[in-house]
């Protein structure tokens, strides 16, 4: 009976199958241009509204990082009264289904982490 139940709750839970189905990948083949890092060296050029906790929102920073543009984050779960509900708001004027990571790079919004989007939004 115990293993049963083990090989039912195995079938559930395999992280295998878990992340094959929600985790949205990019095609290996799309190569991006380089864009001008140097354009990007001053952080009111971007600013990223992320939560602390979330995985996308990690990653998104981090991919930043790795490009060597500045930005800043907001994390916008670690704000508390007026100060987070004009960040929201500020959110919202961008991204009115107020979703996370929200980056704003100069005039261009790109909701989600999408590093074929961040370049192009980079780039242009």
């Amino acid at each position: 009976m115990f293993k049963l139940i083990t090989d039912f709750f195995r079938g559930i839970l395999d992280v295998e199958d878990v992340e094959s189905e929600h985790v949205e990948t990019e095609p290996e083949d799309i190569k991006s241009e380089p864009f001008d890092m140097e354009a990007f060296q001053m952080s009111d050029d971007i600013k990223v509204y992320a939560l602390s906790t979330c995985i996308h929102c990690r990653n998104a920073k981090k991919y930043l990082d790795e490009c060597g543009v500045k930005y800043q984050c907001v994390h916008v779960d670690e704000l508390k009264g007026e100060e987070r509900k004009k960040i929201v708001q500020e959110i919202k004027s961008h991204n009115p289904s107020v979703s996370f990571p929200t980056l704003v790079i100069r005039d261009k919004v790109v909701v989600g982490f999408h590093k074929n989007k961040i370049d192009e939004a980079l780039k242009g």
